[in-house]
């Protein structure tokens, strides 16, 4: 995704939240920080296969009526928080605003609003939130998952 599309999606969520001034902070965060910090680049559900994830990484699928959901924009704002931490974990973002024209996501997963799917890396549901879950509990659940045990017992976990 490129650096003008995700600085567009910092000043979405920015703006919703509230956090326009710290919108230039996020501009200066991006261009100092490491790679896996500027790649918080959520992926449209429409754009997703859930398949193409699996053995790969651990999607976590936020559903919402409407991009201006509250509940939305606090997830997103969890998650960016932590994404250094997320990113090490194999997760990937998954967002899905449009309930009108159900993505592959939305038919498989059959959320009713705000939702926030875990799923491991073997495809299978972990957990299901119906409201905004922060970073670090999602770390705990992941880190608790037998597939996570063992990439940390092998050392192929980051």
């Amino acid at each position: 995704m490129s650096r003008a599309l995700r600085l567009g999606f910092i000043a979405f969520f920015a703006a919703w939240t509230g956090a326009v001034p710290l919108l230039a902070a996020a501009q200066d965060a991006i261009s100092d920080a490491p790679a896996e910090v500027a790649e918080f680049a959520p992926i449209a559900g429409s754009d997703a296969d859930l398949n193409e994830f699996i053995w790969k990484n651990r999607p976590v699928v936020v559903f919402a009526d409407s991009p201006a959901d509250p509940a939305f924009v606090e997830q997103m704002r969890l998650l960016q928080a932590r994404w250094p931490e997320l990113a090490a974990r194999d997760v990937v973002v998954i967002t899905d605003t449009e309930p009108g024209t159900p993505s592959p996501a939305r038919l498989k997963l059959r959320p009713r609003g705000f939702s926030l799917v875990l799923m491991t890396k073997d495809g299978q549901v972990s957990i299901r939130k119906p409201m905004p879950w922060d970073g670090r509990e999602i770390m705990r659940a992941i880190d608790k998952m037998p597939i996570r045990r063992e990439e940390i017992r092998n050392g192929t976990g980051r």
